[in-house]
């Protein structure tokens, strides 16, 4: 850990407030050694969240701060990175590159759409589709980001373990490199989520990424109408 010859942490901040906390510089901070490192994922990232989603953060955070903090990094990215699939992954042989999407509306209203009947009572922000079309033989596909608040005591959570869920063998999250339910797999995609990807059942998977216990990424994959 390096901890001199640096400007101080008020100054940097001032610095980023100013440039409006551009996400690429944030990143190219955090390259610089392990005193930048440390200030982007105790700081920066975080300003960037709450900047970016500033009512969001303030509904994630009104259960406590410690929902958040220590994830700020990895919420950043699930604010404006699709992470797209690899083949022989989660979508079988589909291949979509990660991609940045610089206008990303997280809505609470849509997310209980992907939440079942007896759960709703949780919150779930979700993103707005990100659409990937005529992928060959699959269709059009599209991605959904989310987070859950409070997730540790969330319905969602607790029925996951009532019906003895398992992780994915291979696969982890994009964002904080955390375990991963398949909502499939424990027969937990509700009717509505087909209504409103405009797909058919069979055509849609949702995953589930855990994030310390609080946040959490999904993505749904849409197939043609």
């Amino acid at each position: 850990m390096c901890t001199k010859g640096h400007l101080s942490e008020d100054v940097i901040f001032l610095l980023l407030q100013h440039l409006n906390w551009n996400p690429k510089i944030i990143a190219t901070l955090s390259c610089v050694c392990k005193w930048f490192d440390d200030l982007v994922k105790r700081v920066l990232w975080k300003e960037f969240c709450r900047t970016r989603a500033p009512k969001m953060m303030r509904d994630l955070q009104s259960s406590g701060s410690h929902s958040v903090d220590g994830n700020w990094s990895a919420l950043g990215k699930l604010l404006i990175y699709c992470s797209g699939c690899k083949k022989d992954g989660l979508f079988n042989k589909i291949y979509i590159p990660g991609h940045f999407a610089y206008r990303t509306r997280f809505s609470r209203t849509s997310g209980k759409s992907f939440l079942l009947p007896n759960c709703r009572s949780d919150v779930l922000y979700v993103s707005d589709p990100c659409e990937h079309l005529d992928q060959g033989e699959e269709g059009d596909v599209g991605f959904f980001r989310g987070v859950f608040k409070s997730f540790a005591t969330s319905k969602v959570r607790k029925m996951l373990i009532r019906r003895g869920a398992k992780f994915h063998p291979t696969e982890f999250c994009p964002y904080c490199k955390g375990k991963l339910w398949s909502m499939l797999q424990a027969k937990m995609i509700p009717q509505s989520a087909s209504c409103r990807l405009g797909a058919y059942e069979d055509c849609i998977e949702s995953f589930r990424y855990l994030i310390v216990d609080y946040l959490f990424g999904s993505e749904c994959k849409m197939g043609s109408g």
